[in-house]
């Protein structure tokens, strides 16, 4: 049985996704996003899932941040997650009662119609995690009347949902990754996703731009780009590419050996089955038939054979 850390505590939308995709590992729940990651570079853990993106609110970038740094590790695995908020309570207590709500950030964005419409005169504060924020309102003695977390954390906790559903969007998706210390890499399934950082070597006019070229001329779609700041001054960042095929691939192995060539530093995160199993549509000209034709072309040309 493997075992799995997780951004905690129990009761997270993290942990519901491991619970439906890897129902039989063994779950360790972590304080925050770099704690699960560090379990499975540590070995704590066999590896961790965490999130990346929200369909609303974009990337999580501390889960940015900590694949850029730190020891390596390799993404194996996606899976797409609905998301759907409730407002806990602790039993007896009524929506006109509630003045301090505890939530996670990108959550509060996420349900800031129902605040405004529901609980106007509510002040909402920040916690670590939904279920962070369930577990504090189920304490005793707790100043804060209501959180909002997924449904499982009223579960766990002991809290009361008078509202569920409370989005300002029913159809909003948080992607997460499983995550292992590098090793063998999932075979192509033709439907997949690789992912990378890349550093600048230097910051000049078109830098950005050659980057992509390198996947464009290639064939290569990217399905997602972020600039993160390196925090070495104003201006400065590095990037996260999602693009379509595996490494295995060639021309994703051409693409990714043209950045190598062109930043300062490059890590690869991983190549892994996408979640959504769209299969890759590969341009005329850039199937690996094509590569290995156009290398054995360029061999007889350089050997005086053609």
């Amino acid at each position: 049985m493997s075992k799995l850390a997780y951004l905690g505590p129990q009761g997270t939308f993290c942990e519901a996704a491991l619970r439906l995709l890897e129902p039989d590992a063994e779950r360790l729940p972590c304080a925050n996003v770099g704690a699960a990651l560090d379990a499975a570079r540590d070995g704590e853990a066999d590896g961790a899932v965490v999130p990346l993106e929200n369909s609303v609110e974009g990337a999580i970038t501390q889960t940015l941040d900590e694949l850029a740094g730190g020891r390596p590790l390799h993404i194996t695995g996606e899976w797409l997650l609905p998301v759907e908020f409730s407002l806990l309570v602790r039993p007896g207590t009524e929506l006109a009662q509630i003045k301090r709500v505890l939530t996670h950030p990108a959550a509060h964005t996420q349900c800031r119609g129902f605040i405004e419409r529901e609980m106007p005169g509510a002040v909402v504060i920040a916690a670590s995690s939904t279920a962070a924020a369930a577990q504090e309102v189920a304490s005793p003695g707790s100043p804060y009347d209501a959180a909002i977390s997924p449904a499982i954390a009223g579960e766990y906790y002991g809290l009361d949902a008078i509202a569920s559903n409370i989005g300002d969007r029913s159809d909003t998706v948080t992607r997460f990754i499983k995550v292992n210390r590098p090793g063998h890499l999932p075979a192509p399934t033709g439907a997949d996703r690789t992912s990378l950082v890349a550093f600048l070597r230097d910051d000049h006019p078109g830098a950005l731009l050659e980057m992509l070229s390198e996947f464009a001329v290639r064939g290569v779609n990217l399905t997602r780009i972020e600039s993160r700041p390196t925090g070495d001054g104003i201006g400065r960042y590095f990037f996260h590419f999602d693009f379509e095929g595996h490494i295995a691939d060639a021309r994703v192995g051409e693409a990714v050996s043209g950045l190598h060539r062109l930043c300062d530093d490059l890590r690869f995160l991983g190549s892994y089955p996408r979640a959504d199993r769209v299969v890759t549509q590969v341009k005329a000209g850039t199937a690996d038939a094509d590569f290995a034709e156009a290398a054995e072309w360029l061999a007889k040309i350089r050997a005086g054979l053609a």
